[in-house]
């Protein structure tokens, strides 16, 4: 596999990549809140909005890849192969997962939380190539999942979770500014 490609530094011309960067992610915590209620109002009927959604964090696991490529100077086939391979992969499990729920070994409502699981797991996985900020969301799909097989009533807490995420990586962040800011001067 690939290494992972550095965070990007103070650089004035790697603000916009980073400013995109963070508003992909956000764009897909924020699916990922839609994805939680509709779990859980719709549970017999979300899974099909799980798997559309793998294919929005396959895109965006890409384009972010695509962003960082210059700074290691990897080339885009190679981007495109690796993730084209990993994401493969998890639509390969997916297939095998629908053909469980088509055939009747699995019901409706546990498919969307194996769904949510895989997808939790290919995100952590892809954050190896795409960076921490892709782990966080990673992190967060996997506890959404556990909490929503434990917790009947459990929307409330994905709105918190995601709050004191998107709260620890804006402090990150304005930090990290702060740090390389004061380093340079």
């Amino acid at each position: 596999m690939s290494e992972n490609i550095p965070e990007p530094t103070a650089n004035p011309n790697t603000k916009i990549k980073f400013r995109l960067e963070e508003g992909i992610l956000i764009f897909l915590l924020i699916l990922s809140l839609v994805g939680m209620g509709l779990t859980d109002f719709y549970p017999k009927d979300v899974y099909l909005y799980w798997l559309g959604l793998m294919a929005v964090f396959a895109i965006s696991a890409t384009v972010i890849s695509w962003l960082r490529c210059k700074q290691k100077q990897l080339g885009f086939k190679r981007i495109i192969a690796e993730q084209s391979l990993h994401w493969g992969g998890v639509a390969l499990v997916a297939g095998a997962l629908f053909s469980s729920l088509y055939i009747g070994r699995i019901n409706a409502e546990n498919t969307g939380i194996v769904l949510l699981l895989v997808l939790a797991l290919a995100v952590l996985l892809d954050s190896l190539r795409v960076g921490w900020r892709f782990s966080v969301i990673g992190l967060f799909l996997g506890c959404s999942a556990a909490i929503s097989i434990h917790i009947d009533k459990f929307l409330w807490m994905e709105f918190l979770l995601a709050f004191v995420i998107v709260v620890c990586v804006a402090l990150w962040e304005f930090f990290a500014l702060k740090l390389a800011i004061k380093k340079q001067g």
